[in-house]
């Protein structure tokens, strides 16, 4: 893992662990993905952001390949 790659929290600037694919299903069509890398601490409230607005998120361990 690089310190290059941060988590997505404003103001947090810990090594991203995990990473969170998700998509906006108003203006994303089906194949769209986007990702926001998150670091321990901050896995949980910003997949708990998205899930709020009824994205369709998924976690995963680790960097995108």
């Amino acid at each position: 893992m690089s310190a290059e790659f941060e988590c997505a929290r404003a103001a947090c600037r810990a090594a991203a662990t995990h990473h969170i694919v998700w998509r906006n299903p108003r203006i994303h069509s089906e194949d769209r993905r986007k990702i926001w890398l998150a670091c321990d601490e901050h896995v949980g409230f910003l997949s708990d952001y998205l899930r709020t607005r009824d994205f369709p998120v998924e976690v995963r361990q680790g960097l995108p390949a």
